[in-house]
């Protein structure tokens, strides 16, 4: 399933937020990764990424958290959440954690240039 992902970097802060457009409540967040915060709504449905000290966690540039080419692909089953981030088709993080939040199967991808 394809969303539009709404995306913005903060560089004095070093915080990345993405947030599926249109989705306003979440009701839960939990740490998939070190730095690296999921939020979900009431239907455990992923609705936005945080991350804290986003150049550190993903280690690149500052600049490159800048650009507006990201895409974000979050593929769920029952036991496990993969979670990867492009810009500009480059991966720069994949990450694959056990499913404890109790998400649905599902295979998003979010994407800035929807």
């Amino acid at each position: 399933m394809k969303k539009r992902l709404i995306s913005s970097y903060d560089e004095i802060n070093d915080i990345f937020v993405g947030k599926i457009g249109g989705k306003n409540k979440y009701c839960a967040d939990y740490s998939i990764s070190e730095g690296i915060f999921l939020a979900i709504d009431k239907n455990k449905v992923p609705c936005s990424i945080f991350v804290e000290g986003a150049s550190d966690v993903f280690n690149i540039s500052k600049s490159m958290l800048e650009n507006s080419d990201i895409k974000i692909v979050l593929d769920c089953d029952s036991l496990f959440l993969s979670f990867n981030m492009f810009i500009e088709d480059l991966k720069i993080c994949s990450i694959k954690s056990e499913n404890r939040f109790g998400m649905p199967e599902l295979n998003y991808l979010m994407d800035s240039n929807y």
